[in-house]
């Protein structure tokens, strides 16, 4: 298949990069900046994408990033909360609708190119946090897409039943280099190893039996 993957340079998008081409797959990535705080993610995907030589697409979005306003990833003015993502506090992580602005730049891309699918990591431990990563979410994304032009795509989310130490098991089989990838909303020159997007990344590498190759500023593991 020809696939547009969503692309963010973290954990997740970088093993769904690798399995894909494992499969076979002609990948093609798309980069979203959105005026995130965490912008230092798309170093990671582009430095990715050109060891691998796969073409990489960067869109920048920036100029709606007023109109997200409310959320730590994308305004100044929050804190990007600590702990874990079962906490309330979390929510202050949830970027308003951002899944469906990353997936319908995407199927365009994917109509204008005639390509088979897009693909993103969407991953069963978001959903009680990203209403955007729910199973139902990924079905009415999939309708959209196919009845949004003569060229018809479908939505890949094969992850959506794993947690993110299926996921980091997954990528150790395939030679994922983790250690480029990011995670960190905090966009700090180090993972701050506080954040809930630095406490799953702990996690899942712990959950997989795997090393972490990540260097955190805060080196507990309380």
């Amino acid at each position: 298949m020809k696939i547009v993957l969503i692309y963010s340079g973290g954990m997740d998008s970088t093993t769904l990069l690798y399995q894909l081409r494992a499969e076979g797959h002609d990948v093609r990535c798309l980069s979203i900046d959105y005026g995130q705080r965490h912008r230092r993610e798309l170093d990671g995907a582009r430095e990715i994408c050109q060891a691998l030589g796969v073409e990489q697409r960067v869109a920048d979005l920036t100029s709606v990033a007023p109109l997200l306003a409310g959320s730590a990833l994308t305004s100044a003015d929050v804190e990007v909360p600590e702990g874990h993502y079962e906490a309330e506090n979390m929510k202050l992580t949830v970027v308003p609708n951002r899944n469906m602005l990353m997936l319908s730049v995407a199927i365009a891309w994917a109509v204008s190119t005639k390509c088979d699918a897009v693909a993103y990591a969407a991953h069963g431990g978001d959903h009680a946090i990203y209403p955007d990563c729910r199973p139902e979410f990924i079905q009415a994304m999939n309708v959209a897409a196919g009845l949004c032009d003569w060229h018809t795509v479908q939505i890949l989310a094969p992850y959506q039943q794993m947690d993110k130490g299926d996921i980091a098991r997954i990528g150790t089989d395939l030679g994922v280099p983790y250690g480029k990838t990011w995670s960190c909303y905090k966009g700090l020159d180090k993972h701050c190893g506080r954040c809930g997007a630095c406490n799953e990344r702990r996690e899942a590498f712990a959950l997989a039996g795997v090393p972490d190759p990540t260097e955190y500023a805060d080196v507990s593991t309380d």
